[in-house]
């Protein structure tokens, strides 16, 4: 059992707008084989919460109604359900970037021997997670033997082109830090991953991402166990950058929650913040914006809500799912 998280606090963190729509961000569930400690929305192979297929038909329509560039799905580990598959061959036959938030350990389990194969003919863009090059780091936060399987998934990756030259297979990864620090500089952090990972395991990929993590859901949980909850916030709140507020992904981000309903991140997803849409109430209606409703409206220029967790993206070079803001 979690501790309790406190209550959302009134923030002074600037207010925010949308901007075009770019990226559909759509969690398709919370099942998954491993169960991290810095995982912000409890996934795990207990839980049993996944999307049904007349919100997952609605997808594809909702990219083509509002021109939607990129699908991001995550989990969870997007790949264990079941319409996965035929989600990104309809995305990919729209023309629309799919990208999947790989936990790589994913590849081994039964049924999906033959994933990887299946992303690359479809040349979805991988980020995986990797929390360290080494195996006591990452063992430590993912669980004995993650690391391992990490790095055959990474080789068998290369062996069919990804983070190779001229195979337009992007094979992105992404860095967690394992306590209450912000992550260190990703240039120079994406130099060492690439040197240990070329000279140890014969590993190449394209770019790393260090996204810091936020204070909600399993890792909140672990900080508050621990006495550390509102240091961190404060280090998050001290380390608050300027132009990191202009790029943050929200302004151009839709989260997508397993049964539809929509929030400005995938964060404030975690927290029940709703999306704010134009031609509809929740306050009078009581109906949380969902994905049927981006059919008919446009989100542009809506307020975006914020909180005190918003300066885990702002802090420091920033973080986005895309790694530093300030590149």
């Amino acid at each position: 059992m979690h501790p309790t998280l406190p209550l959302l606090q009134p923030t002074k963190f600037p207010s925010l707008n949308r901007e075009q729509l770019i990226t559909l961000q759509v969690n398709l569930g919370y099942r998954c084989n491993q169960s991290c400690l810095h995982c912000h929305v409890n996934a795990g192979p207990t839980r049993s919460e996944m999307m049904d297929n007349e919100t997952l038909m609605l997808i594809p329509e909702v990219l083509v109604a509002r021109n939607i560039t990129t699908l991001d799905l995550t989990g969870g580990a997007p790949e264990l359900h079941e319409g996965f598959r035929s989600l990104v061959k309809e995305a990919s036959a729209l023309g629309i970037k799919v990208i999947d938030r790989c936990n790589l350990t994913i590849l081994y389990e039964p049924g999906q021997g033959d994933l990887a194969t299946f992303l690359a003919r479809q040349k979805v863009e991988i980020s995986a997670s990797l929390p360290f090059y080494s195996m006591a780091d990452v063992d430590k936060q993912r669980g004995d033997g993650v690391f391992d399987k990490s790095i055959l998934a990474l080789q068998e990756l290369n062996s069919l082109g990804y983070g190779c030259k001229n195979t337009g297979l992007v094979l992105n990864l992404a860095y967690n830090p394992q306590g209450p620090s912000l992550p260190p500089d990703q240039t120079k952090l994406q130099s060492i991953y690439k040197k240990e990972l070329y000279e140890n395991f014969g590993i190449i990929f394209n770019e790393l991402f260090t996204i810091t993590n936020m204070p909600i859901q399993r890792f909140g949980s672990t900080l508050i166990s621990k006495g550390q909850f509102n240091d961190y916030i404060q280090l998050l709140k001290d380390n608050f950058t300027d132009i990191n507020y202009s790029n943050v992904m929200c302004r151009n981000l839709i989260s997508v929650d397993w049964k539809g309903y929509l929030s400005d991140c995938d964060f404030n997803q975690q927290l029940g913040l709703e999306l704010g849409m134009r031609g509809l109430s929740t306050e009078k209606s009581k109906r949380k914006p969902h994905l049927r409703d981006l059919l008919n409206e446009d989100p542009l220029g809506r307020s975006i809500q914020v909180a005190d967790h918003c300066y885990g993206c702002t802090a420091g070079q920033g973080s986005s799912c895309s790694g530093t803001l300030q590149k």
